[in-house]
């Protein structure tokens, strides 16, 4: 089997779902869909193509998930068209930076991790102009 997208789905765990949403939302200049019934509580990432198969949310689930910033599997986000514009926001809404903007390869782009107001480990990359970005 050969996927079409290696991602399906993403959770990022929330202790606090408001403080992460102001978050996320002031990082990544968006707005995010509240999704909540008696047992699930998300804010759902936009997306521009629900059909891609690909998306995300972030997740208040007590007791399955626990934010870690250095255990488990390490997600990441999008952040064409640089790295950098994201890490720019990233302290003032209440992040850390883990890992600065840091080159893979010319053909690769960059990459960098930061810490999120929830403890987690979330990971950023930008590939370069015209490759696919």
């Amino acid at each position: 089997m050969i996927f079409k997208n290696a991602i399906s789905w993403f959770e990022i765990p929330a202790i606090d779902l408001d403080r992460a949403q102001r978050f996320y939302e002031a990082i990544f200049d968006i707005k995010m869909i509240p999704l909540e019934s008696p047992h699930i509580k998300m804010r759902m990432f936009p997306i521009q193509d629900p059909a891609s198969g690909i998306g995300g949310a972030l997740n208040k689930a007590d007791g399955i998930y626990i934010p870690s910033a250095t255990d488990g599997p390490l997600v990441y986000l999008n952040a064409n068209p640089d790295v950098q514009l994201i890490l720019d926001k990233v302290e003032a809404a209440g992040g850390k930076i883990a890992v600065p903007k840091t080159l893979i390869s010319p053909e690769y782009g960059h990459m960098a991790v930061f810490i999120d107001t929830e403890g987690n480990r979330v990971g950023l990359h930008s590939v370069p102009p015209g490759f696919g970005g």
